[in-house]
């Protein structure tokens, strides 16, 4: 298996153990420095850091935004970085939307070393937000 390939298994893992909550399992993927950054002028700004930042970024995000799930488009790699096409399912009076966007997602020694979400359309998580705000 080439090293492509092994990042985008380890990163379809990463996804699958997210959606499950296993945070514990998550926190092994990931490196001691592991890092998620968000870009300004998301709701949910900011770095997170640490074998504990995708859960406490999951929280914040699942608690601004009716999130009702991911659907993974696609991945595709090249050296440490895999690209992650992504759309999340969110639900307002108007009924479901989708927000799509991509994640970069670099790995160091077979561990997620960082994740970086660009979003597509940022007003969508604006929508998102407004909606769980009820």
């Amino acid at each position: 298996m080439s090293d492509e390939a092994r990042n985008i298994e380890t990163t379809r893992h990463l996804y699958a153990v997210c959606a499950e909550g296993d945070w514990d399992a998550v926190s092994e993927m990931l490196t001691d420095d592991f890092f998620v950054t968000e870009a300004p002028g998301l709701p949910f700004a900011g770095l997170y850091s640490g074998k504990n930042a995708l859960r406490e970024l999951f929280t914040k995000v699942m608690g601004m935004m009716p999130v009702e799930g991911l659907d993974l488009i696609e991945m595709t790699a090249g050296g440490d970085w895999v690209i992650v096409l992504v759309e999340m399912k969110a639900r307002d009076a108007d009924g479901e939307f989708r927000i799509p966007l991509a994640e970069a997602t670099r790995l160091r020694d077979g561990l997620v070393a960082e994740i970086k979400p660009y979003y597509f359309d940022p007003s969508l998580v604006d929508r998102a937000v407004r909606a769980g705000r009820g």
